[in-house]
């Protein structure tokens, strides 16, 4: 016997409490901000009730560097669409990787760390996402070493180039 399934297409609950798109023109720039970058808002919990999200845009202007900061107990994932960032992390920044159009990058929680936009001349466009729906920014006085160690991506499927 086929089960039975109450689907009322008309009915209004999923109308308010469902999909929600947030339009490229209403991102919200009422959010935590780091010094150097611009982030906006799009999804998070007083814009739509997100619980375990927080996701929006980071632009870094053209040879510009954010403050070093962290996020608290928050992930953090950056997905790279435009221009070059440079990462730098660790107590004093002392380490660092860059990644490019289409490259995500994994920041776990309260790690230090700075966004640098390695272009001269082209604006560095990101979308982010946290593991939280409220933002978190803890800017950090770090004094940072002068030549960083680079390190290469690396694990158990994706050994270190030789």
């Amino acid at each position: 016997m086929a089960e039975s399934h109450e689907h009322t297409h008309d009915h209004p609950r999923w109308q308010h409490d469902g999909v929600r798109v947030v339009p490229a023109n209403q991102l919200d720039a009422n959010t935590a901000q780091t010094p150097g970058m611009d982030r906006k808002a799009a999804i998070n919990f007083a814009r739509v009730g997100a619980q375990k999200l927080w996701a929006g845009t980071v632009h870094i202007h053209p040879d510009a560097k954010t403050g070093a900061h962290h996020h608290g107990p928050l992930e953090s994932v950056i997905y790279v669409i435009k221009g070059r960032a440079r990462m730098r992390w660790g107590e004093r920044l002392e380490f660092t990787a860059e990644a490019g159009p289409g490259d995500f990058i994994y920041v776990p929680p309260f790690v230090p760390h700075q966004e640098i936009n390695a272009s001269a001349t082209e604006v560095l466009e990101c979308v982010l996402c946290r593991s939280d729906g409220e933002a978190v920014a803890v800017n950090l006085d770090i004094t940072p070493v002068e030549q960083p160690t680079t390190v290469a991506w690396v694990d158990p499927t994706h050994p270190a180039p030789r």
